[in-house]
């Protein structure tokens, strides 16, 4: 799907004027049986972690869910002959490019993937400290579908802090993007606050999803049910 579309689709309102929902993604999944219990709960996107290095490597079998939550594979500096490995033994639906990929990177990749029939997003990640520079996401314009914004830390995510949202309010991009870094239970009135501000400033759709994975866990890779489901409800109410 062109860029464009991809946000005109994220901007649609209703015909109350509210934005249509804020998407969650819940990533690090690791187990298949967790897996399926989470799937009940109807997040919008389940992450896969193709990182070796990650508490949540993901390298099993994955069991059979809804054809409605999209598959996203989380990579990190990877060959794209990997990538699109994975995109056909697991029919993934999007891909998160976590690592130092530039511009160029997301470019050769999104050719091969249309030349070999398959067309999943393309969300690009970015670690944000105490500041941040949003010259380094215009390369990527009109390439990825998403950008992702992330704690800067010692780990590839799931390090269980958050950065400044605040920072966030200056986003001078129409790319929708994820909200992620640190995020838990207790944040779905400060999440539902940031999106109001969006809407407020007619850029409703602009904040499209939330990335949850450390805090919502028992131990790396199984996830907390009735935690996830309460703030499912709590970041769109």
């Amino acid at each position: 799907m062109h860029q464009e579309n991809m946000n005109e689709k994220a901007l649609t309102t209703s015909a109350s004027g509210q934005s249509s929902g804020l998407s969650l993604k819940v990533c690090g999944m690791q187990q298949p049986g967790n897996m399926i219990q989470v799937a009940e709960l109807q997040p919008d996107y389940m992450g896969l972690i193709f990182y070796e290095k990650s508490p949540r490597y993901f390298d099993g079998e994955l069991p059979e869910i809804s054809s409605e939550i999209k598959k996203a594979g989380v990579f990190v500096n990877a060959e794209i002959e990997e990538i699109k490995a994975k995109v056909l033994k697991y029919n993934l639906n999007a891909i998160q490019l976590h690592g130092e990929e530039d511009a160029g990177y997301a470019k050769d990749l999104k050719g091969e993937l249309q030349k070999s029939g398959n067309t999943p997003e393309i969300i690009k990640v970015f670690s944000v400290g105490d500041d941040f520079d949003f010259q380094q996401i215009k390369p990527f314009e009109g390439i990825v579908d998403y950008f992702l914004f992330d704690t800067k830390g010692k780990l590839r995510g799931g390090n269980g802090t958050e950065f400044d949202w605040q920072i966030l309010k200056n986003y001078p991009s129409s790319t929708p993007f994820f909200l992620s870094g640190g995020i838990g239970p207790e944040h779905g009135r400060a999440i539902a606050e940031l999106k109001s501000h969006f809407h407020r400033n007619g850029k409703p759709g602009l904040l499209y999803a939330v990335d949850v994975n450390s805090k919502f866990e028992l131990k790396p890779g199984l996830k907390k049910l009735k935690e996830l489901k309460d703030f499912k409800t709590n970041i769109n109410s």
